[in-house]
């Protein structure tokens, strides 16, 4: 009997030392250096596993928070958190550290990463064309990610990120007055004609440069015609007349035969 004890004692003892308290692993970065637990994890994050870039750089942060490695931690883990598929907890990254670091050296490129989350890199003129349209999705990130990318160029217009945000701006726009477009001509072929030429003026007078106010100002000839608002009508048609003497509109109408990032 008193093997046995000695036996289950020693199983004991060597579980307890493998383990924490009810079982939990044991945390093998106890006593690890802020410097070791950042190169641990910028290698993890270099590899591509995200979630364990994360679980480093939150441990470097909890458990020193002061220093240059927490504050590079904290860039570190908005990324991290992206590329591992939770663009919420990104965000948040992003916004805290702007917050608590406004005038920090990094910070653009903390803006210029807070737009890109928000936006859809595989579409449009900055990578590869879907089947989908982009205007047929909800725009609320899209104004999210323009006012990163807005207020990254307006505070730091010298910054090497600022060119690139700028073009994904202007894409922004047109996908944004693309999305208006898109609703006006829903309403249109619905018979919802105020609604269609509220949304087609809305795009008109928001997003003036973009290739998708031909198609607006067309709507919005239609659609005061269709409600007998005469005088409106051809108002609309002069200016349209005047900014697409050639319009296809006035041969095919409304049916687009190409999505609207194929027109311009």
């Amino acid at each position: 009997m008193r093997s046995v004890a000695v036996i289950a004692a020693l199983l004991t003892a060597t579980l307890l030392g493998g383990c924490g308290i009810f079982g939990e692993p044991k945390d093998e970065t106890v006593g690890w250096s802020p410097n070791k637990l950042y190169t641990t994890a910028k290698e993890a994050l270099n590899d591509g596993q995200y979630d364990n870039a994360v679980k480093y750089f939150e441990k470097l942060e909890a458990r020193y928070p002061y220093g240059r490695y927490a504050q590079q931690a904290q860039v570190e883990i908005a990324y991290a958190y992206w590329k591992s598929g939770e663009p919420g907890s990104a965000l948040a990254a992003c916004d805290r550290f702007i917050k608590l670091h406004p005038n920090h050296p990094n910070v653009d490129y903390v803006y210029y990463l807070k737009g890109l989350i928000g936006f859809n890199e595989d579409l449009g003129i900055l990578g590869h064309v879907s089947a989908q349209d982009p205007t047929e999705r909800d725009p609320k990130s899209a104004k999210e990610s323009f006012d990163a990318f807005k207020e990254l160029a307006t505070r730091f217009p010298d910054s090497k990120y600022t060119p690139d945000a700028v073009l994904r701006m202007k894409y922004l726009v047109n996908a944004l007055a693309s999305h208006e477009v898109h609703v006006a001509r829903y309403y249109m072929k619905r018979g919802g004609y105020l609604a269609a030429v509220n949304r087609a003026q809305y795009a008109v007078k928001t997003y003036q440069d973009a290739p998708a106010i031909e198609e607006a100002l067309f709507i919005m000839v239609k659609g005061y015609d269709a409600l007998g608002m005469t005088d409106l009508r051809d108002d609309s048609e002069r200016v349209m007349r005047q900014n697409f003497p050639k319009s296809e509109y006035y041969a095919r109408g409304l049916n687009r035969k190409e999505p609207w990032w194929k027109l311009w």
